[in-house]
């Protein structure tokens, strides 16, 4: 369990925005899923799977069709460090390699 300012979180929640080269959406897509039933048979993992943006006519939204968001819940911040660190995730970021322009990551808990 994490424990912050004597308060226990007992999940965390992770929001990754993966930007991938125009024309390699589906590319991407497939590489991820096929690593996804690994990653959610890893100790920790709740939930773990990708999105994409949807027209909705909500504002304030923002639209962008070569950006991947994968939402993710895990137990605790060691699953998610051991996640980053499983040899199936280091051949995953070595097949995306090229066709990834860049990555943020949110890590949060709740408030």
């Amino acid at each position: 369990m994490l424990f912050l300012n004597k308060r226990r979180i007992s999940t965390v929640n992770v929001i990754a925005s993966i930007r991938v080269k125009a024309g390699k959406l589906s590319e991407f897509l497939e590489i991820f899923k096929s690593n996804m039933p690994i990653v959610r048979k890893e100790r920790g993992c709740i939930e773990y799977f990708p999105a994409v943006d949807i027209i909705a006519d909500l504002p304030p939204q923002s639209l962008d069709e070569n950006v991947v968001t994968i939402i993710e819940k895990w137990e605790s911040l060691h699953a998610l460090r051991d996640h980053l660190n499983a040899p199936h995730m280091l051949t995953y970021k070595e097949r995306v390699k090229d066709i990834v322009e860049g990555t943020s990551l949110k890590v949060l808990k709740e408030a």
